[in-house]
């Protein structure tokens, strides 16, 4: 991907990842845009990086997507990527009752929002050169954390539309991306302090690394081992990932 003179929507902006790619992406000298729902968080950040712009996205909200999309073709025609970063992070049991106001926020959130909001920008992006769309999923959607199995399930399934939009696309000028992170040190399930947990600056640096390369699947170094998990063996690394955290949430 180019790094440079782009002009790049990123959603989530406000804080942790979606914030450290958009800083990252705005010094490198790109237009960007973020958006969220928390209007304070947004101006804080515009503050701070003189240049950038925001706007406010319920990414839960079809009206707001459809508005914000209008928005961004009419005020940025020259968009040519779009970084599906927003997301929502919460514990459930599958072993029990699960909360439906979790179960349907978290879909929405993580999987619908992502989903229709690159379909209100597809037909834009497809007339622009050098497009991308990228997607934050996770690790977890390799290896769930059972902990949190509707959020790794919504990351699964981010994955696989990735994959499928990716081979549709593919003789078109529109680019698909992955960002698949490890865990870090973000305000999800409260990681900010979280020792094991990746500092996000070095995130940042990686990925905006791996960014500058052609890779479709963006992984830094510590994502990697979970990302190679796959075939007869899943059930058994799953079983023994799970119990270590188990374990440490124990402590």
């Amino acid at each position: 991907m180019k790094l440079t003179e782009n002009t790049i929507f990123i959603t989530g902006g406000g804080s942790g990842i979606g914030r450290g790619l958009a800083e990252a992406l705005h010094k490198l000298g790109n237009q960007v845009i973020i958006s969220g729902r928390r209007q304070a968080h947004l101006a804080a950040v515009v503050a701070a990086n003189p240049g950038m712009h925001a706007v406010e996205l319920d990414i839960t909200d079809p009206a707001s997507i459809a508005k914000v999309a209008e928005q961004l073709i009419r005020d940025f025609p020259q968009l040519n990527v779009l970084i599906n970063n927003a997301g929502i992070m919460l514990p459930d049991s599958a072993a029990s009752v699960i909360d439906d106001e979790l179960l349907v926020s978290t879909i929405t959130t993580n999987l619908m929002g992502p989903i229709r909001l690159t379909s209100a920008l597809i037909e834009h992006l497809k007339q622009a050169d050098n497009a991308y769309v990228a997607y934050t999923s996770s690790v977890l959607g390799f290896v769930p954390m059972a902990l949190t199995a509707v959020y790794s399930a919504t990351k699964a399934a981010l994955h696989s539309y990735a994959l499928s939009q990716r081979f549709m696309l593919r003789d078109t000028s529109v680019n698909v991306l992955e960002i698949a992170p490890p865990w870090v040190r973000t305000e999800l399930m409260d990681s900010s302090e979280a020792e094991l947990a990746m500092p996000l600056d070095e995130f940042i640096a990686e990925t905006i690394a791996a960014l500058g390369t052609d890779a479709v699947e963006i992984l830094v170094e510590r994502a990697k081992p979970l990302r190679a998990n796959a075939g007869p063996d899943e059930h058994a690394f799953v079983t023994a990932f799970n119990s270590q955290l188990v374990e440490l949430y124990a402590q």
